[in-house]
């Protein structure tokens, strides 16, 4: 999908941005999250323990899957290729629903909900989202994210 203008998201409430291309989440992506966060609970890292836990294997971080979701909007044109500053502004809801299992892609399913102006050249857009994992029923991950769009001088 090719990037929307900063003008097209005044009439975009309501818009499907459709499926993100995937992502690999490997346990490299992972260890490397849980070395920037400080999170180094055994599920995450330790796939020998992990093997015999509750999942079979090591899972991603709830958290990392939640930070995937400003590249995948990315990948899905989201952000205003006329725009100068997007902000992250928030999260309306957010629910961690199925385990990210280690080696597996997620890709983002991903619609405009709302759209307020916040000046001339701010728009605070806020995003439908849901990760779902291949080859598996249901989402991982479902929230109401928000983002300031600034538009170029």
């Amino acid at each position: 999908m090719a990037a929307m203008t900063f003008a097209d998201y005044r009439d975009a409430a309501g818009r499907d941005l459709g499926p993100s291309p995937w992502v690999r989440v490997d346990q490299a992506r992972i260890d490397a999250f849980a070395a920037c966060t400080g999170d180094h609970q055994w599920i995450h890292v330790e796939p020998e323990r992990a093997a015999g836990g509750p999942f079979g294997t090591t899972i991603a971080h709830g958290y990392l899957t939640m930070s995937l979701l400003v590249p995948m909007l990315e990948g899905l044109g989201a952000f205003p290729e006329d725009g100068t500053t997007i902000v992250n502004y928030g999260i309306d809801r957010l629910r961690f629903l199925a385990p990210v299992p280690s080696g597996s892609r997620v890709r983002l399913h991903a619609r405009v909900t709302d759209v307020r102006p916040k000046g001339d050249a701010r728009l605070l857009v806020s995003f439908e989202c849901s990760v779902e994992i291949e080859d598996r029923e249901g989402p991982a991950l479902i929230a109401q994210v928000l983002h300031l769009l600034v538009a170029a001088a």
